[in-house]
């Protein structure tokens, strides 16, 4: 079967070589492709000079954006399944045989890689942990369906999800809202414990005031996804 991890990078100059390597280490059984998002540090210049594989967008999409052109660059190429994975170094390829191994037995269609299960490693901050508790009873109440760690970029999907994120999906924030748009449409979603660790390089695009903002939009757009026939 064809494996693709797809690798959104915004100035991620710090991590993106590491996170590359880690996979051809790990997960040789798996392609990648860094979708560089018009970062306007040196990560276009390091996917250049390293030759990585890359998709470079002349705009600034945002994190929905580029892994969206990751699943088009996927379908495009006959992936049978793929994988987002952080470019900012906090992921292990390690795990990612083991989550394709469960999306096969199970018969999943999306397998994400929780950090809450097991509770080992860098387990975010405790205002990140409250807000992901919040997104996780949402879900729960909205479909009767417990995700442990709706906001992981840990997650792998088969061909047929692949196609749906192709043709839409989350633009701001995208996790939680993808979740609930397949949760929604029946499909059937597994976690497995996974350790992440803390991010060493660049800066999240969640903090400060952001955090409200980002907490206000993420529940309307999973109540308004919720309410879509």
């Amino acid at each position: 079967m064809k494996k693709l991890v797809i690798i959104p990078a915004y100035n991620e100059c710090g991590s993106i070589l590491k996170a590359v390597r880690d996979i051809r280490e790990h997960a040789p059984g798996f392609d990648y492709v860094v979708i560089n998002d018009c970062s306007t540090d040196e990560t276009l210049d390091i996917c250049r000079k390293y030759g990585l594989n890359h998709v470079n967008l002349s705009v600034n999409l945002g994190i929905g954006g580029a892994v969206q052109t990751g699943y088009i660059y996927g379908c495009q190429y006959g992936y049978d399944m793929a994988v987002q994975f952080d470019g900012d170094g906090q992921h292990d390829g390690a795990y990612l045989e083991m989550m394709a191994e469960k999306l096969l037995e199970t018969g999943s269609d999306m397998v994400i890689g929780s950090r809450f299960i097991e509770r080992e490693g860098f387990q975010s901050s405790g205002l990140r942990r409250i807000g992901i508790w919040y997104f996780s009873m949402l879900l729960l109440l909205l479909t009767g369906k417990r995700v442990t760690d709706p906001t992981s970029g840990m997650r792998m999907v088969n061909r047929e999800v692949m196609r749906i994120y192709a043709q839409n999906y989350p633009k701001d924030y995208p996790e939680p809202e993808s979740v609930m748009a397949i949760l929604r449409m029946g499909k059937k979603v597994t976690e497995v414990p996974v350790v992440m660790k803390e991010r060493k390089e660049g800066t999240s695009s969640i903090g400060g005031f952001r955090s409200a903002y980002y907490m206000i939009k993420v529940t309307l757009a999973i109540l308004m996804e919720r309410l879509r026939r």
